[in-house]
Parts: C-alpha cells; sequence; structure tokens
C-alpha cells in the first residue's frame, strides 16, 4: 500500500460498507430507472425513492459540507475512488460531460463521494477534480470519516462498495467493488431517479439525455 501524498502512511483498506445484499437492493433500483419523457412540462413526475438524510463531510478545499449546501438545489451523485483502475475514470469523464451539458442557468449540483477515504483526502480530491476538468463552484468532491460517507451512500443515495479481499485483486489499486450508477436528488433531498451509466459509449448518450432532463424536471419543481 503507498503512502498518501500528504506522507501520511495509509490506513489498511477497511470495508467502506459490506455485503452482496447491498449490491443487489441497488442493482434492484437500476430496473426502475426514471424514464424521463421528452415532452417537457408533461413529463412523468419523477418516483421518490428515499429522503437523503443530514450528513457532514469534507470537501477537496478542506471544508465541511453538509445537507444545507445543497437545498433548493437539484443534484447529480455517484461513488468512486481516485486509484481506481477500473469504470471510475470512465465515470468522472461522463460526470463532466454532464457538468459541460448543463445549461448555463441552472443551479444544479454533482457531487462525488470516495470509497476510499483513508487515501483520498481533500488535497488528492482537489487534484482528481483538476485533472478531469471539474468546475468545483459547481461539482463537489467528499471524504470523511467511514461511518459518514456509508450513511449517505447506503442510507440515502443507495449507492454501495465492498472491498476485495487481497486475494482477489488484480492490482495493488483494485480495491472495491462499487456501483456505478449516477442518481438525481431533488430540491427536497429525495433521491428521485438512479440511471447505470457503465456500457459502450452509444449506451451513455442515450442516457445522458435522461439524466439532464431529470434535472431539468427537478428544477420546475417546488
Amino acid at each position: 500500500m503507498s503512502d498518501v501524498p500528504n506522507g501520511r502512511p495509509a490506513k489498511s483498506p477497511k470495508t467502506v460498507w459490506i455485503g452482496l445484499a447491498l449490491i443487489l437492493v441497488t442493482l434492484g433500483l437500476a430496473v426502475v430507472l426514471a424514464r424521463v419523457e421528452s415532452s417537457g412540462k408533461h413529463s412523468r413526475p419523477l418516483p421518490v425513492l428515499a429522503q437523503i438524510g443530514d450528513f457532514a463531510l469534507t470537501n477537496q478545499a478542506g471544508r465541511v459540507v453538509t445537507l444545507a449546501d445543497f437545498h433548493g438545489r437539484a443534484w447529480i451523485a455517484d461513488i468512486i475512488f481516485t486509484r481506481c483502475a477500473g469504470p471510475c475514470p470512465q465515470m468522472t469523464r461522463r460526470m463532466k460531460a454532464l457538468q459541460d451539458a448543463l445549461p448555463a442557468g441552472s443551479a444544479a449540483k454533482l457531487l462525488t463521494l470516495t470509497t476510499d477515504p483513508d487515501f483520498d483526502i481533500p488535497q488528492v480530491l482537489q487534484a482528481y477534480g483538476k485533472r478531469f476538468g471539474a468546475d468545483f463552484a459547481r461539482w463537489t468532491f467528499l471524504t470523511g470519516a467511514q461511518p459518514e460517507i456509508a450513511k449517505l451512500a447506503i442510507d440515502g443515495l443507495k449507492l454501495s462498495a465492498v472491498e476485495k479481499k487481497p486475494e482477489e485483486r488484480a492490482d495493488p489499486n483494485d480495491l472495491f467493488i462499487h456501483s456505478t450508477m449516477f442518481v438525481v436528488v431533488d430540491k427536497q433531498a429525495r433521491l428521485r431517479g438512479v440511471f447505470e451509466t457503465m456500457g459502450e459509449d452509444l449506451l451513455f448518450e442515450q442516457v445522458k439525455p435522461n439524466i439532464l432532463s431529470a434535472v431539468k424536471q427537478l428544477e420546475r419543481e417546488p
């Protein structure tokens, strides 16, 4: 295990949240993807899937962020870790594509959680965000205590991550199996849509308009 960039030795990987059941629950939600029609004001209302509870985590600038920072805004969230050599870079590029596609007048936010808080300290998240062209005025990267991350990820956003056993790892950075979905949350901090984003580029090009339409629809709501 490599040292953390600030010179602090990395701790042994811990299970952030455990259980294949959690993954199955999340995948089950993916089957109930919010299908947003492109018919403007006549779009079907999105279902309410869960209520997001309050949290206190730390962003890429080292500032404490709570649910109140997202009050009155729609937001899109995902979960990754910066050492990931699997789907995470692709997920982050796709979140960047959503950032670029949001209208200039949109107040929507983007949120990326880490599964690996022992390594992903604020400085690491800031460097990672800059590498992918994140606009930190809109896009927040969060780390913090594992129980607090798990509370937001599992209980609220229905995203999961399971630490891989050492003998199952393809390389030293192959640490977690985690959700590859993007979720959308409304102004009242309610989970309203779950979208699988991985697969061929054509698949994401089909999903991206639905995510953007969902955000647009939530921004029209009170």
